[in-house]
């Protein structure tokens, strides 16, 4: 029988025994709130992709990885979107922040149904639905056997979800920054106009940022480059890639160095 949300977070969990070959033992997956909605530009977020992406996430903590999770919101209101509209940047920055509060909420319920315990903490607080962000805290939910979903980006405006991402991850020291897309990795040319892009296996960061790459904005990419924190780009929705880069398999671009 299921255990049902009540007692997977009151029970005492006993953390998977890391498998042998893991190549990442800790890391922070950023999940965009469109890879959530199941399109590019979607709205909202469609159920099936949301038991999708908990149950690719539930094989993964099996092996015995500690993941956190930095959620997005632009499936629901976009801070760039509403400045670009006339609206003030910081209001609109944080309607942002709230919409990531939305999908953190979402994706934990989805995982606490895949029997994975879960805790949501917010750079904003919101105390009646999710624990303050709290960086002792949220390393130690992770020794303790628990999926961390981090949202409310950084907790201030003016700052996208990327760069929240790269914070959290080094704060944490996580071991590498999963960022999950649309494609399979970092192309020279947009593969989607390209039919004959090209992907590439690795890159450098100075390239990564010098080529302004779309996957992620240059203040996260620069973070995580000053402070030795390699990325892995991979695509969310072919099944078991997650599961496959923590093993060490070569799947996307890996930006370092």
């Amino acid at each position: 029988m299921r255990p049902s949300t009540r007692n997977i977070e009151a029970a005492s969990v006993i953390p998977p025994t890391p498998h042998e070959r893991l190549r990442y033992r800790r890391i922070v997956l950023k999940l965009s709130g469109e890879a959530l909605a199941g399109t590019k530009g979607g709205q909202g977020i469609q159920p099936d992709v949301l038991s999708e992406t908990a149950a690719e996430l539930a094989d993964v903590y099996a092996l015995g990885v500690q993941v956190g999770v930095v959620v997005g919101g632009g499936n629901i209101f976009r801070g760039l979107k509403g400045a670009s509209a006339g609206m003030d940047r910081a209001q609109s920055d944080y309607m942002g922040m709230l919409a990531t509060i939305i999908n953190a909420l979402a994706l934990q319920d989805a995982l606490e149904k895949a029997n994975v315990p879960t805790r949501v903490q917010t750079a904003i607080e919101v105390r009646e639905i999710a624990e303050p962000y709290i960086r002792r805290r949220a390393m130690r939910h992770l020794e303790k056997g628990r999926i961390g979903i981090v949202a409310g980006g950084t907790g201030n405006p003016y700052f996208s979800t990327d760069t929240a991402a790269a914070l959290r991850a080094m704060e944490i020291h996580a071991e590498a920054l999963f960022k999950a897309t649309k494609v399979e990795g970092v192309y020279d040319r947009d593969p989607v106009r390209f039919p004959d892009a090209s992907m590439y296996s690795s890159m450098t960061f100075d390239r990564f940022i010098s080529e302004r790459i779309g996957v992620m904005d240059s203040t996260a990419a620069t973070l995580c480059r000053d402070n030795g924190l390699p990325i892995r780009v991979f695509k969310l929705t072919t099944h078991g890639n997650i599961k496959r880069v923590v093993m060490g398999e070569p799947i996307g671009t890996t930006v370092s160095g």
